[in-house]
Formats: C-alpha cells, sequence, structure tokens
C-alpha cells in the first residue's frame, strides 16, 4: 500500500500487484470516511484545533486500514448446538460462507509474536481472553512463533509486509485463461471468423461460471505440500503435482466446441490421446509465454539474490518474484513428462493402426514413391 511507484516495478509480472488495492481503498475513503470526518468536526478533532486536509486525512484512514487489516485477529466463535439436526461439518460450512460478518480483535500482546510456515505457538480465541499456547518444547532465547496460514510469499507480503524461506513452499502462480487461449487458437489457425463465432458461443453457453466476468480470470498453480504436524513442524518436500482441474475442463469445453464448429475437420479432436496433446501442449506454451512476461530471468533472478544488496522492499520484491518463476519453471516439467508420455502412447497407436509389412519393413517413416521421385 505504501511502496513507490520503484518499489513495485521490482515485483515485474507478479499477480499479487493487482490485488494490492490502492485505489479501491481510497475510493472507499474518500466516499465513505472523509464525509463522515467533515460532518462531525467535533467528535474527531480536539476544541480549537484545524481541522487536517483532505490529503493527511486520506494518509491517516490508509494507515489505520493497513494496522488492521496487518494486525487484527479473527475473533471467530464457535458454532452454535443446531435444532434442525445439521452436522457439525454443516454448521462449519454455514460459519464459513458468511462472508463480512467475522468478528476482529486488535490485542497488541498478541501481535508481539512474529509467524512462520514453520512455527511452534497456536493462538486460541476464547470468548473474553486470547491465549498463545506452546506446540512443543521452546528453549530460551528461541523465537515463538504464531502461523497466519499456508501463504506463498506474495500473499505474506501483500498481506502483512514480509517474506521467509519456509513459506516459498506455498508460492503460487497465477495462468491467465487468455495465454491458453492463444495458444488453443494457434492450433487450430485454420478455422474462419464464423466458426471461432461458433465455439465462443458454445464455450458461453457451457461456461459453469457463468454470469461472472470472462474477459480476465486466471487459474492458480500451486505445489502440494504436507499440512505442519501437530507441533507446527514441516515434513517432506513441496513438489508440483499436476494442474488445476477447473482448467482441464475449461480446455475440454473449448475442445468441444472446436469440434462442434469444425464439423467433419474436427472429428480428429474424438481420440481422447490428441485432445490431451493438444491441451497440455497449449498449457506448456502458455506458461513460457507467461515467464516471458517477467522482465528478467530467473537465472538472472537467482545470480541477483548472490551478488545485489538492494534495499529492503526491492530484496522482498525478488524472493516473490523468483519464487513465482520457479514455480512456472517447475511446472514447464511437470507439462513437459506428461506430454512426453502422451505423445508415445499417440505413436504407438499410428505404429500398431500401421499395416503390419509396411512395420516390418520400417517404411512408417519413409516418403511415398511419388514423393521420392520428385
Amino acid at each position: 500500500m505504501f511502496w513507490s511507484s520503484t518499489d513495485l516495478s521490482h515485483l515485474q509480472a507478479s499477480s499479487i500487484l493487482p490485488k494490492i488495492g490502492h485505489s479501491a481503498a481510497e475510493a472507499m475513503i474518500l466516499t465513505r470516511i472523509l464525509p463522515i470526518i467533515t460532518a462531525n468536526p467535533s467528535a474527531f478533532y480536539p476544541p480549537g484545533s484545524s481541522p487536517l486536509p483532505s490529503s493527511a486525512l486520506i494518509t491517516l484512514a490508509h494507515r489505520c486500514g493497513s494496522a488492521i487489516m496487518a494486525y487484527a485477529f479473527d475473533l471467530e466463535s464457535e458454532p452454535t448446538p443446531s435444532e434442525d439436526g445439521a452436522s457439525q461439518e454443516q454448521q462449519d460450512e454455514w460459519i464459513e460462507d458468511r462472508e463480512g460478518h467475522t468478528m476482529l480483535g486488535m490485542v497488541p500482546m498478541a501481535d508481539m509474536l512474529n509467524a512462520d510456515a514453520e512455527f511452534n505457538a497456536h493462538i486460541n480465541h476464547g470468548e473474553t481472553v486470547l491465549t498463545a499456547t506452546a506446540l512443543r518444547a521452546i528453549k530460551k532465547g528461541e523465537e515463538i512463533l504464531n502461523y497466519y496460514g499456508p501463504l506463498g510469499n506474495g500473499e505474506l507480503l501483500r498481506r502483512y509486509g514480509y517474506v521467509t524461506a519456509k513459506h516459498a513452499r506455498h508460492d503460487v502462480v497465477e495462468l491467465p485463461w487468455e495465454l491458453v487461449e492463444a495458444r488453443l487458437k494457434a492450433r487450430f489457425s485454420g478455422l474462419t471468423g464464423a466458426q471461432w463465432e461458433g465455439v465462443n458461443a458454445y464455450v458461453k453457453e457451457h461456461d459453469e461460471d457463468e454470469g461472472e466476468e470472462e474477459e480476465s480470470f486466471s487459474f492458480v498453480l500451486e505445489r502440494e505440500s504436507e499440512d505442519p504436524d501437530a507441533t507446527g513442524q514441516l515434513h517432506g518436500e513441496a513438489a508440483f503435482a499436476g494442474l488445476p482441474e477447473e482448467l482441464s475442463e475449461r480446455v475440454k469445453v473449448f475442445l468441444k466446441g472446436v469440434k462442434k464448429a469444425a464439423g467433419s475437420e474436427g472429428d480428429a479432436l474424438a481420440d481422447k490421446a490428441l485432445r490431451k496433446d493438444v491441451y497440455l501442449d497449449s498449457v506448456l506454451g502458455a506458461l513460457q509465454d507467461r515467464e516471458r512476461q517477467y522482465a528478467t530471468s530467473l537465472e538472472e533472478d537467482e545470480r541477483s539474490v548472490k551478488s545485489e544488496r538492494p534495499t529492503e522492499n526491492a530484496e522482498m520484491a525478488l524472493w516473490v518474484r523468483v519464487g513465482e518463476k520457479r514455480l512456472l519453471k517447475e511446472a514447464q516439467s511437470w507439462v513437459s513428462r506428461e506430454l512426453e508420455t502422451v505423445r508415445r502412447k499417440l505413436e504407438a497407436a499410428r505404429r500398431d493402426a500401421m499395416p503390419s509389412s509396411k512395420r516390418d519393413r520400417g517404411e512408417e517413416d519413409a516418403p511415398s514413391a511419388k514423393r521420392r521421385r520428385a
């Protein structure tokens, strides 16, 4: 919220940039906070003092809002017994769905604790007290650490203003649909404008998120990792293990639209393995395009980590973008392996469909007689 444009530029193509929300917060302050202060000066200013200018009030409101967002605890009450016999799980779902109704509390003593992805203390919210409990033996001089959840360094920086090495396992990167769609369209460049209109109409008709803005949306890529154990300790390595199911479903709908709009030209898409080839190849290209959106490469950034002494903000931004680029590389490697497997299957199927006489003579890749003479 308070970084300069130069500081923000170090985040490069990170998807946390549009989530910072400075403009939206300022619009809310101007329309909802300042009018109340202006209309009630006696409630906000000591007798005889002059009102602050709007610019000073906006800065102060940003500071107050940021302090609350960074330091307030969610004081979630326990679900009350249900009279209609609803299960505990159903009650929990009901509470989780009550957006905007969570009670917040400012507890300065608890704010003395830092937090990390691996921790040794747990904060428990009682009705009138907040209790910090050690999860394991804490040695003299050892830091007491709370837990803010499995946040990547991008979200940790945006919400709380810092990054840590252990939170890197939870890093995420967003893959915009427009990049995937562009790669898919390149695979079917022979379709006419009218056919593409048919594809778009089919996708819109079968979109599960109908009614939402579709101009720009992304799919979140993340690693699989074990949850911290009962003592707050981490085990095992976090690893990228697959693409989001929502992305697969979106591409599936898109390819059905292509098959329907292309008529007989789209018959080849009836082959499941071929559809998967198109899907993985398009996503791989989109991941490479996403990586190219950053101003520097991962290799350049990793050299900077070792050699440069940037400002604190620039260093935290460097951590964020390095984490995102590493995840993009891992995703590309995973997709490449999957694509190689699919293409081996396609090649085997092609060979099996070939007459045995040609396979025996090794002619499957030879040009025809007419082409040889040409």
